[in-house]
Parts: C-alpha cells; sequence; structure tokens
C-alpha cells in the first residue's frame, strides 16, 4: 500500500545473428544453433525497507521511550526524596538554633 512505484526499465533489443540459415517452421524440438543468446538483462530493483524493517524501527523506539520515562521517573522521585529529607533535617537544626 505504502510502496513506491518503481518504473518500468524498458529491456533492450536484442540484436541476433544467426549463423545458420533459417529453417521452415518445425513441430517438436527446437534445434540448437551456434549463435549465442544471452538472457535478457533483469530490471534492477532497489531495495526498499520491508514492513518487517519498518515495525523493528518502530519497537525500537518505543522501547527507547519506555526506559527514558522510567529513568525521568527515577530522577524526579530522587529529586522529591531529597527535598522531603532536606525539610526533615531543617527543622531539628532549627530548632537547636533556638534553644542556644
Amino acid at each position: 500500500m505504502f510502496r513506491p512505484k518503481l518504473p518500468e526499465m524498458p529491456s533492450p533489443s536484442t540484436v541476433h545473428h544467426p549463423t545458420v540459415p533459417a529453417l521452415p517452421v518445425q513441430h517438436g524440438p527446437a534445434p540448437t544453433c551456434s549463435c549465442r543468446h544471452d538472457a535478457p538483462p533483469t530490471p534492477v530493483r532497489r531495495l526498499t525497507p520491508s514492513l518487517g524493517v519498518g515495525a523493528g524501527a518502530v519497537i525500537a523506539v518505543i522501547a527507547g521511550g519506555v526506559v527514558l520515562t522510567a529513568l525521568l521517573t527515577a530522577v524526579a522521585a530522587t529529586a522529591v526524596s531529597v527535598a522531603v529529607a532536606a525539610v526533615v533535617l531543617r527543622s531539628p537544626l532549627r530548632d537547636q538554633r533556638h534553644h542556644h
């Protein structure tokens, strides 16, 4: 559905120079000749990423996002813990200063 349309390459016409005179039409196996027949060139197709590669990339991006979100959550939880510890430790220190 989302694959690009590749232009069809016209195959070059092959020039055939037989060394044996043409024979009348025969029914049965084709006669062998001493001329060289090359296979027509196959059109070159560019390899496009298939759906499997695209799905793998999507899964990798989602997994990376999950890991980064987990790290961000851990940093936020650490920051909240440090803030709470600072408030708790500050309270007794303040009381100590007022008594002296």
